[in-house]
């Protein structure tokens, strides 16, 4: 038996209440009666009825009101407006509301019948357009929904695979079932022959796809390539792109990289008329974008490999070994020179901890330290067979550091035989120096000497002297490289430094210097050897007041940061070239600007250097030509170089 439509009276007890449920019982409609706006409520959150039927008004309350929250509630359902008498604004106004009919007194049965089959056509016509609408907007959010799950997962192939050829053919693929076009393809721009290729394509014959060129001169495909907008039609008659290649509707979109087109995706109809929309070329500037991604990515892959190719090749073939490490010490390469040095076999040690696969106290020493050290540090790791490996370690930001291993076993070599040579030279001239010296001294008390003779007598003992003060300064840079210099003890530094500053003093006035000295309070004592300590301030202050012009400044600081020592010596004279500048600690070698006629041997930087790592200590220098010279020096408080 078929449900009966419902109809909701909403109206107070009257004699037309009583009429209209008869009719509308009469009539086989089911009829439901609401007196007053709270049973009017309480039958709408039950169920919902076929049409209603409202009063002017309803306890109290307006009916037009109550209508316009029913219909807020239920855009679809037939309201019949039920007025006390005829009254044209209240029609007007329910009319404008949206209400479906308008019924007052008189009534006639047929009149009532006649409204609500009205109303009733009516909201089935609406219910079939929004049913109908409906459907259509599914279908569509469904087409898109559709679009976008295509591009999402075009787009995390994009990201995922390496593979070019994979991720084009899924582009033209794609161009293809999104815009439901007959064929598709993926043009790249050959710049040596001003042509287009066929990279990628879809529903066309192999061997068409394998020889087709396209040139950029005078072709559809050119203009896109020189204005980089893309290019659409829809024709009836079809429209010639090269010879045998004709096409009916076509959409042609730039690929760019880097604010460069450098190909044209597109998609074609050569078989039927149907057309392509804007959305479609919408669709295809996304796929494009893709697709220029996906070339970018795999040029930068290419270049890559490329670059980790020679790098490989640079690092396997160089003699000196290299240790790339990561921010834990663990080992990421190790190139076969390092195989070597340390007897490694040939198995995996990446990702091991390199003190785990490498063993050696002076490069476990070496690395430990490394936090407490600078940057860039150099310094030698040496192997019980006599070979020796200079040993420098480069912190790489975002990855770790790279520690590099070159032989100097022969240089250590001719070092020591240099030195033996000197040592023993240097020996061997003392005694006749000595003599030379001793017989100079007579020759006054053998017989007066004329003005000639005393100023040759003056140049030899000038001349001895200089060769003395290079026999000593070889000598003490001798002991000190060989270790020899064994004594500690504990030494004011500010105690020496005061003491060389009186020596100077004299010197200091003559040139008319600015000399001065800054000294922090209570400074810690150092653990060296006292006569090495004194010869180091001796030689940096003896070569600021040398080097420094009349009417210069000298300044000297002594201070405390830490558990180190830091004495400064900073001059305002010739300064030192910055390619002299990684040279002047070594022996014998002079700044390429140094005053000609300035006395020297070459050596007190040498000297000061040695004493000042022989005290666990660093120096280095800072300078620029025209403004002058500091020298740096950081040692090891007495407790600091006790405990190490």
């Amino acid at each position: 038996m078929p449900q009966m439509d419902l109809i909701l009276l909403a109206m107070e007890e009257t004699p037309t209440l009583g009429l209209l449920e008869r009719a509308l019982r009469a009539g086989g409609y089911a009829v439901a009666v609401a007196k007053d706006p709270a049973t009017l409520e309480k039958v709408l959150l039950e169920t919902i009825p076929n049409l209603l039927v409202i009063t002017e008004t309803l306890g109290g309350k307006k009916g037009i009101d109550l209508a316009a929250n029913v219909l807020e509630r239920f855009p679809t359902m037939p309201i019949i407006f039920f007025a006390n008498a005829d009254n044209p604004a209240l029609v007007k106004q329910a009319l404008k509301l949206g209400l479906s009919d308008y019924l007052h007194p008189p009534l006639k049965i047929d009149d009532i019948v006649h409204a609500i089959q009205r109303s009733q056509k009516r909201a089935q016509q609406l219910g079939d357009w929004v049913r109908r609408e409906i459907r259509r907007t599914t279908a569509s959010l469904e087409q898109r929904v559709d679009e976008m799950g295509t591009l999402v997962k075009l787009g995390r192939a994009i990201t995922s695979t390496l593979d070019l050829d994979s991720v084009l053919t899924s582009v033209v693929t794609a161009a293809v079932e999104l815009t439901n076009a007959e064929e598709g393809h993926l043009l790249l721009l050959d710049e040596e022959t001003n042509e287009l290729y066929m990279r990628a394509g879809r529903n066309f014959e192999e061997n068409f796809a394998r020889t087709f060129r396209l040139p950029v001169k005078d072709t559809l495909a050119g203009q896109v390539i020189h204005t980089g907008q893309p290019i659409a039609f829809n024709h009836d008659s079809p429209n010639k792109i090269k010879t045998a290649y004709l096409v009916y509707s076509l959409i042609y979109v730039p690929l760019r990289s880097h604010d460069r087109v450098i190909g044209v995706l597109g998609v074609d109809n050569r078989q039927s008329k149907r057309p392509f929309s804007q959305h479609h070329e919408l669709l295809m500037t996304v796929l494009a974008e893709y697709a220029a991604i996906a070339i970018e990515n795999a040029q930068l892959y290419q270049a890559t490999e490329n670059e980790r190719s020679k790098l490989a090749v640079t690092i396997n073939n160089i003699q000196d070994g290299v240790i790339l490490l990561d921010k834990e010490n663990r080992i990421i390469l190790i190139n076969p020179a390092v195989r070597r040095i340390f007897g490694l076999g040939l198995g995996d040690f990446t990702g091991k901890p390199v003190l785990e696969v490498i063993s050696n106290n002076d490069f476990t020493t070496l690395l430990n330290s490394i936090r407490q050290q600078s940057p860039l540090k150099a310094n030698e790791v040496t192997f019980e067979d006599g070979r020796v490996f200079n040993y420098q370690y480069t912190p790489i930001p975002e990855i770790g550091s790279v520690i590099t291993l070159e032989d100097i076993s022969h240089l250590k070599m001719l070092d020591r035989l240099k030195s033996d040579f000197i040592h023993t030279i240097s020996h061997d001239l003392r005694s006749p120096l000595t003599a030379i010296m001793g017989y100079v001294e007579l020759l006054d008390r053998v017989g007066p000497l004329n003005d000639q003779q005393k100023q040759f007598v003056r140049h030899v003992q000038a001349s001895a002297q200089n060769i003395t003060a290079l026999v000593n300064d070889l000598l003490d840079l001798g002991r000190i490289e060989a270790g020899f210099d064994t004594r500690k003890d504990d030494v004011s530094l500010e105690q020496i430094l005061q003491f060389t500053v009186d020596n100077l003093g004299r010197q200091i006035a003559d040139k008319k210097l600015d000399f001065q000295v800054h000294l922090d309070p209570q400074l810690p004592m150092l653990r060296g050897n006292p006569i090495r300590l004194r010869q180091m301030v001796d030689n940096l202050l003896v070569n600021a007041v040398k080097y420094t012009p009349e009417g210069g400044k000298v300044t000297v600081s002594l201070r405390r940061e830490d558990s180190q020592v830091i004495f400064e010596v900073a001059d305002t004279g010739v300064g030192i070239p910055p390619a002299d500048q990684p040279h002047i600690f070594e022996k014998f070698y002079r700044a390429s600007n140094a005053p000609k006629g300035t006395p020297g041997t070459g050596l007190g930087l040498a000297i000061v250097r040695s004493i000042v790592e022989n005290h666990q200590g660093r120096i280095w220098v800072e300078s620029k030509v025209g403004q002058g010279t500091k020298f740096v020096v950081v040692l090891p408080a007495a407790e600091q170089a006790a405990a190490s």
